[in-house]
């Protein structure tokens, strides 16, 4: 028999404690049983949010929480800056340009992170442009990108900042009160590890007073029709009760592990990932990584897909492919959610065991030493498995 170990960046290993609450009997979501429910994982999204601003709920992969950012506070004709380093960064210019909402789109290269000052320049040039769209982890290419300068560079140009965040969250350093971000786009299947099917969207009150003032079509996800069952402990439609259930487990065993602790925990095990891919000979493609997510780039000569079919089929362990331009020229390992030390190791074993198969010339073992020799060095403050 074969275990199968799941180590893509999303979605993510759910606990046995979040199936088993998503698996209890269903109650009916207009009763007082539910609204205590929904009323104590609002609250523990904000603490997660690291915000005072209310986090809205959808029925939905988290890009249909991209999509309310856009509809919920633009109008047709307005401009706006998408700053596109990735898949999911130009996924936000084709929303903006389904909607006729112009996007000003900020190339950055793929594996490299926004520059804040080019994002100011943009800013200087377009006059009048109503948002910035951007990502904290960029998934596709394992890149994080610095919100605390975005957020600098967006403050007192008038735009509304609006970061996804369903990568990054829970694993990279974030706190959007305090950068000036305004929205917040988040997911259940990363981070958070309960399976997919719930997205997240944090308010400012200044983007609330756009909302007032947005053209956009808009039903399903009305962020005001949201906001005014929110005050109440409510949803305006009927809400994923299974899901929500499990998600207030995976949020308290978050808060009791600690934010500090998790984003520690998460740092030191993509520490030891990108080392151990060095030391077996590998090169990263981020140029700033995330916690989230290693990309390692394809040796020359190695068949990519082949590479994750062996690691899949072979070894049992999934991670993700590169996509787009990059498909089969690099390879993503996630280190995020429901993750420790012992499943690092073992995706590095499985790792190097199917380069060898491969032709790849390396040292069996050389990898996943230098990550015990990384783990050895655990920092107190930063915990074990969840």
């Amino acid at each position: 028999m074969k275990k199968n170990r799941l180590m893509s960046p999303g979605p993510t290993p759910v606990p046995e404690e979040v199936l088993l609450r998503a698996a209890s009997p269903i109650i009916h979501h207009r009763t007082p049983q539910f609204r205590s429910i929904l009323k104590g994982v609002n609250a523990k999204l904000k603490k997660v949010f690291d915000t005072r601003n209310p986090v809205l709920i959808f029925g939905s992969s988290g890009t249909g929480a991209m999509e309310a950012g856009v509809v919920n506070f633009l109008s047709a004709g307005d401009r706006a800056i998408v700053i596109n380093g990735g898949k999911f960064g130009g996924r936000f210019s084709e929303i903006c340009r389904g909607y006729n909402v112009d996007p000003i789109e900020y190339n950055v290269e793929w594996g490299e992170a926004a520059d804040p000052d080019v994002l100011k320049r943009l800013l200087k040039e377009n006059p009048g442009v109503k948002a910035v769209f951007g990502t904290l982890c960029e998934t596709s290419t394992g890149v994080v990108n610095d919100i605390r300068a975005i957020g600098e560079a967006v403050s007192g140009t008038g735009a509304l900042l609006v970061i996804d965040a369903i990568s990054g969250l829970g694993a990279d350093e974030f706190h959007p009160d305090a950068w000036g971000v305004d929205v917040v786009v988040g997911g259940s299947q990363k981070g958070l590890m309960t399976p997919p099917g719930l997205s997240f969207l944090s308010i400012s009150p200044r983007a609330e007073e756009m909302l007032k003032r947005s053209g956009l079509p808009k039903y399903y996800f009305d962020a005001g029709s949201a906001l005014r069952s929110y005050d109440s402990d409510d949803t305006p439609w009927t809400p994923s009760i299974s899901l929500i259930a499990g998600l207030d487990s995976a949020l308290g065993m978050i808060l009791d592990e600690g934010m500090k602790t998790v984003i520690a925990r998460h740092a030191h095990m993509a520490r030891a990932t990108r080392e151990a891919v060095r030391e077996m000979g590998l090169d990263l493609f981020a140029k700033a990584p995330s916690n989230a997510v290693t990309a390692v780039k394809v040796p020359e000569d190695i068949d990519g897909e082949a590479l994750l079919k062996e690691l899949r089929d072979g070894q049992g362990i999934t991670v993700a492919g590169g996509q787009g331009a990059y498909k089969g020229k690099i390879f993503r390992i996630g280190h995020l959610g429901n993750m420790d030390d012992y499943d690092i190791i073992c995706v590095l074993a499985g790792l190097e065991m199917a380069l060898c198969r491969a032709g790849f010339e390396l040292e069996l073992g050389r990898g996943v030493a230098r990550a015990e020799e990384v783990f050895t060095q655990l920092p107190e403050k930063c915990g074990r498995a969840i």
